[in-house]
Parts: structure tokens; sequence; C-alpha cells
């Protein structure tokens, strides 16, 4: 029992899958510390998240040299499709982002959905949340950590379900979908002062479903594929 414990933790089993999300989730844990007062963005990810993820790479690792690869294969796909979703889902937010400079805000409603990556990075960087000009180095943080959340979503997603080849896609939606209502729910609207609206809440939750769609269906044509 226990030398089937002391393996399980880096193996695709239920042991294991959990253990990925738990570290997986790290990603996003290190913006709530810093909403709900228990430590800094900067001071959760240099000591938690990193950490964390690290130790996620190296469970990849160790199962694609002695294990069965599952674990590997998941870690991969989910990160895969992961970014991809985030792509995607930053691309449908284009327009109403840049609804003036297209000269659509005729049609399409000017939504500031991207004020907060500079954000992320000033707290990654230990600098003030609000500023007058953010760096550059500020602004590529915030990316940065915008894209690592997406990838980590994705190998939850794939921790929850197991195999995505044999669940269907809607279950990548709810996800991103819950996801979201559960920031909402948070002091996130409030801490960088975004104006909560018919058309934000629109365009967040349609803009989480496109998430949510190109990450169900990708992981199960990588799940397919693999």
């Amino acid at each position: 029992m226990i030398r089937t414990l002391k393996t399980d933790w880096y193996r695709w089993t239920a042991v294991g899958r959990a253990v990925v999300f738990v570290l997986a989730a790290s990603s996003i844990w290190c913006l709530l510390a810093e909403f709900y007062g228990l430590c800094t963005m900067q001071a959760f990810t240099l000591f938690i998240s990193l950490p964390a993820l690290a130790l996620l790479s190296v469970m990849a690792c160790l199962d694609r040299r002695s294990g069965d690869r599952r674990l590997y294969r998941a870690v991969l796909i989910g990160s895969l499709a992961g970014l991809a979703a985030a792509a995607a889902y930053d691309v449908f937010r284009l327009p109403f982002v840049f609804s003036n400079q297209l000269g659509l805000a005729e049609y399409v409603p000017a939504l500031p959905l991207f004020k907060v990556f500079p954000r992320f990075g000033a707290m990654l960087l230990g600098q003030p949340v609000e500023q007058t000009t953010f760096s550059l180095s500020a602004h590529l943080h915030g990316w940065a950590y915008h894209f690592s959340n997406g990838l980590t979503f994705g190998i939850m997603y794939l921790a929850a379900v197991g195999d995505a080849s044999k669940r269907h896609w809607i279950w990548a939606v709810l996800l991103a979908v819950g996801l979201e209502l559960a920031m909402l729910l948070t002091p996130y609207p409030q801490f960088f002062a975004i104006k909560i609206g018919v058309a934000f809440v629109l365009v967040t939750l349609t803009a989480h479903l496109v998430f949510g769609v190109v990450l169900g269906l990708l992981a199960r044509y990588l799940s397919l594929k693999s």
C-alpha cells in the first residue's frame, strides 16, 4: 500500500490527478491570495506557484521516463489546448478592446478588457497596482501570467475529466464559465476598478464560452490522436 502511494503521486491515478490539479491551480491562487490579503501575488508566485509548477514538470518527466506516460500526455495536451484556448479567448475580445480604433463603436461597445494585464505584471514585480504609465516589463509579465492561467486551466481540465477523448467537450465549457462566474464573486472587479455592466458580463461570459469550446474540442482531438 505504501509503495503504491509512493508511485501513484506521479501517475495518472486518482491521487496523481488530484496532485496535478492542485499544483496547476496554484497559478490562479496567487491572484486570489492578494485579493484576500493572505500574501502578495509576488511572494505567492515566487514561493508557491513557481515551485508547484516546477514539481508538476518533474512529475511529467518522471512519468515520461518510467511511467505509462498518461500523466505526461495529459499535462502536454492540457498545456497546448489551454494556450490555444487563451489565444482564441483574446482574439474574440479584440473588437471590444479596439472598438474605437476600428471604427466599430456604433455596433460594438468599447470595453477595457485588457486593462488588468499590466496590473498583473506590476503585482508580480512588487509595484503599485495603479500607475500613470506601466513599464514594458509589467506588460510582458502580465501577459505571461495571463497565458500561464490559460495553460494551467487546460491542465486542470484534463486532471478533472481524466481522459478528454472519453468526455464530452461541454465539460470544458462548464469549467470555463464556472471559473468566470466564480471570479466575478471575488474582489476582482473592485480590486481593479472594473465597472460591471450588462455588456461587460455578457462579453466576458461569451469569451469564456469560446475558451471552453476551444479547450474541450482541441483537448479531445489531441487525446484521440495521441
